[in-house]
This record gives C-alpha cells, sequence and structure tokens, in this order.
C-alpha cells in the first residue's frame, strides 16, 4: 500500500526483455534507503518487488501483462521514474491509499493554465470513467491528484509546482500515455 507521494525520482540504468519478463534497473539515493529484497516499491505507480539492491540500484521482474497494462512496457534508458516506497503502519497519509494495482493508461489530452495553474486533462477508456469523482482521488504515474472535473471519458487534475518539479509530470508532453489507478474507494461504491 502506497500514499501516492512520490519519495523520488529514479533513473532507468538498464533494461533486459526476456519472453516473458522484463528486468529492471532503477538507479536511486533516496528510496534504495531502508529497504531489503522482497520489500514493494511503487514505480509510476506500480507496485514492483525489490529483487536485486546493489549500491544505489534497484533490480524489479515485471511481467508481460503488466508491462502491456502499464507505461513501463515502453521505457527506455535514462528515463526518469516516479519512486515511493509501501507504507508502514502508523505511517502519516497524505495522499490516498493507492495499491500500486494500475487499472488504466490514460493519455494526456491537453496541457493548460486555468487562472495560472496548471491543468491536465487525461483521457481514459469509457469503461473507467465511472470510477472517476469530481473532488475524489486518483493516482497518476503514482502520484496522489484529486479530481477537479470530468466530461465524457476525460477528467482534469490541477498540478502545483512542486508536484511538477519532483515527480514525471514536470516533463509530460501530450499525447503521452501515464499510468491510472483509480480510488479504491470509490471503486468498491461503484461496485456494490
Amino acid at each position: 500500500m502506497f500514499s501516492g507521494i512520490v519519495e523520488e525520482l529514479g533513473r532507468l540504468v538498464k533494461i533486459q526483455r526476456r519472453a516473458n519478463l522484463i528486468y529492471l534497473e532503477i538507479k536511486t539515493d533516496l528510496v534504495c534507503q531502508d529497504i531489503k529484497i522482497g520489500d514493494s516499491i511503487s514505480v509510476n505507480g506500480v507496485c514492483l518487488t525489490v529483487i536485486s539492491l546493489k549500491d544505489n540500484t534497484i533490480g524489479f521482474q515485471v511481467m508481460q501483462e503488466t508491462a502491456k497494462i502499464t507505461n513501463l512496457g515502453i521505457l527506455k534508458i535514462n528515463d526518469q521514474l516516479n519512486l515511493e516506497r509501501s507504507l508502514k503502519l502508523g505511517d502519516r497519509i497524505s495522499g490516498h491509499l493507492v495499491q500500486g494495482h494500475i487499472d488504466c493508461l490514460g493519455i494526456i489530452r491537453r496541457k493548460t493554465f486555468v487562472n495560472n495553474n496548471l491543468c491536465f486533462e487525461i483521457v481514459v477508456p469509457q469503461s473507467f470513467i465511472k470510477y472517476i469523482v469530481p473532488k475524489g482521488s486518483v493516482a497518476v504515474d503514482g502520484i496522489s491528484l484529486t479530481v477537479v472535473e470530468k466530461k465524457a471519458n476525460i477528467f482534469s487534475v490541477y498540478i502545483i509546482p512542486h508536484t511538477l518539479k519532483n515527480t514525471t509530470l514536470g516533463f509530460r508532453q501530450t499525447s503521452e500515455r501515464v499510468n491510472i489507478e483509480f480510488d479504491i474507494l470509490v471503486k468498491a461504491a461503484v461496485l456494490m
């Protein structure tokens, strides 16, 4: 379980694609501290298990299904990634509860300034828009954000300067794919 508050931007330093697995190595300064093999780390919002740890580099295996439904399948060397260590019982939750189980890929449709605030409009498959609630939470590439508006199959979120500076949203462009995880409480309510 995560909070959606990105701790650090890591850098992808190695990719090995095999038949059914992708092996990733990510260089990190902060997130590599106080972890061990077997721990869960959110990588662009995807819960991955640490399988190797050497110096400041963390290794992960990604299954084909995960690569197919997330943006981890299109990574390139030197890509920056949002990283967050899993929560510990008793931790403060500054964002919202994020499982690290991506529901779908979204596409950044537009970036505009509204009242001097950067607004991202993100398109999701129509079947998922029911999980978006204005003023509710959504995780975009593992970042806990508040929904401003929804219409058709598009939702919008405002991004504060701190988030732009400290996450991948600072360099995301229109037409790029982002990992979307809808709020588990909203999903539970919709499915009831």
